[in-house]
């Protein structure tokens, strides 16, 4: 086995990590074959997966490494400065993302940055990419694969040096794993699910509602969000219990839920376009996967949602997949571009804080359907931006830390933890002071 520049290594799963790392591993001079179930999406246009990507600063750092940062940031990303919350009386709330260092995160098209990834792949003359290959099955240890051609029918026979598994959260290379003895997998569907319905374009291609927000209708137990596009439309999606989607079974029922429950929205969409959207498909399913190992000796590896999948609600999925290419990349410049040995030290690496984003990616489902409207909420997140503003280097809220930094994932839940002690520190303080002012006060008053 080449282990070093030149190994042979095949990827199974062309979406954006795949793609990706495919790129990455190419330009440290490997030798990639990628294989992916779906058509070349560059040639036959799908409908795929509908909700929208919210890139943040692990995902600009992993498209830096292949330049790739540029052009979708500058040229086709569009800047969301903070939440925009809608009320059921059409009233609007603005809660800036980072009010101090105006930081932002970029809605960005799927399908679009899966185009440049494979586009950028394939300029590499070390990399041969693979469309209608349906992974069949897999030695893992040895190294053995074998795909059938979706379209001729054909059974392909090939080996590998290494196999980097990034076919997302139903993964067949996962699925093979959890045969084998001390592999743990947990996996659990929420009990929401979602549903597109998107908003039209405004006269002259012009935005009907605020470009620069990721716009909410957070009504405690399901919300609605949407997310702009280049064309001037906005991608929306209703996250609601499967139980709340089945009682909505006729467009009469519909229009009324979103006459009480999003008046300002039913607006802007019109009550033909909500219904012809909203029961074109069935509500799509939210799923959750932890497991451990990512490897199978120092040969396989799997990546992105194929290790971690979580739901949409921190919008770190992709940013998460994108960070697993970077820790790969950095765990390669470590060990001299050994493959095996980055393989071999990628759990130990990266599963805690894969774990991590799991648990915080399901709280930021309550946070954004109901807690941001609570007064509780409100009061802490301009305590954390006043502290943040008197110590920007020491004081840094959770979601800074998550979505505008490469700190750990695990250790951006102590760092909130640590946040919590203290402010509950300093209000016993507080409350200890005002205590014994009071009754200093009323001796005082008596004598």
């Amino acid at each position: 086995m080449r282990d070093g520049q030149n190994s042979d290594v095949v990827v199974v799963g062309g979406g954006l990590v795949g793609a990706l790392v495919t790129c990455v591993l190419a330009k440290k001079g490997h030798h990639v074959r990628l294989y992916e179930y779906r058509s070349d999406m560059r040639v036959e246009v799908s409908r795929g997966v509908s909700i929208d990507l919210a890139l943040s600063a692990r995902g600009r750092e992993a498209l830096r490494q292949i330049d790739l940062e540029d052009a979708v940031v500058n040229h086709h990303g569009i800047a969301m400065k903070g939440r925009l919350l809608h009320s059921k009386d059409k009233g609007l709330k603005e809660i800036l993302y980072d009010s101090v260092h105006k930081n932002c995160i970029y809605s960005v098209n799927r399908s679009h940055l899966n185009r440049l990834l494979l586009d950028a792949a394939e300029k590499y003359p070390n990399v041969n990419l693979f469309f209608n290959h349906k992974l069949m099955d897999i030695d893992l240890e040895e190294g053995h694969l074998q795909f059938v051609d979706v379209k001729s029918g054909e059974t392909i026979n090939t080996n590998a040096e290494f196999i980097i598994g990034a076919d997302g959260a139903y993964s067949y290379i996962r699925r093979t794993m959890a045969k084998r003895p001390r592999f743990n997998c947990n996996q659990t569907y929420i009990d929401h699910g979602y549903v597109e319905v998107s908003f039209p374009v405004g006269p002259d291609n012009s935005f009907i509602m605020s470009k620069d927000h990721l716009h909410i209708w957070p009504r405690g137990e399901f919300m609605m969000i949407a997310l702009p596009n280049e064309d001037g439309t906005f991608t929306g999606n209703v996250f609601a219990p499967f139980a709340t989607f089945e009682a909505l079974d006729t467009p009469e029922k519909l229009i009324s839920f979103y006459k009480d429950q999003f008046p300002d929205a039913l607006d802007l969409i019109g009550e033909k376009k909500l219904v012809s959207e909203f029961f074109q498909t069935s509500p799509k399913t939210l799923i959750s996967i932890k497991c451990n190992p990512y490897n199978v000796g120092s040969r396989t590896l799997i990546i992105g949602d194929a290790a971690h999948a979580m739901v949409p609600f921190y919008a770190q999925g992709m940013n998460a997949g994108f960070e697993d290419v970077l820790v790969l990349s950095e765990l390669l410049d470590f060990h001299n571009n050994s493959l095996s040995k980055a393989i071999l030290n990628f759990t130990k690496v990266r599963c805690d804080d894969a774990h991590a984003i799991c648990d915080l990616a399901m709280y930021n489902y309550l946070e954004m359907r109901d807690l941001v409207t609570k007064k509780s909420f409100l009061i802490r997140k301009h305590l954390d931006t006043i502290l943040h503003w008197l110590f920007p280097n020491e004081w840094i809220p959770l979601y800074s830390t998550v979505t505008f930094s490469r700190m750990k994932y695990r250790d951006c839940i102590y760092n909130k933890d640590w946040q919590d002690r203290v402010l509950k520190k300093i209000l016993i303080c507080v409350g200890v002071t005002i205590f014994a002012y009071i009754i200093t006060f009323m001796i005082a008053t008596r004598n």
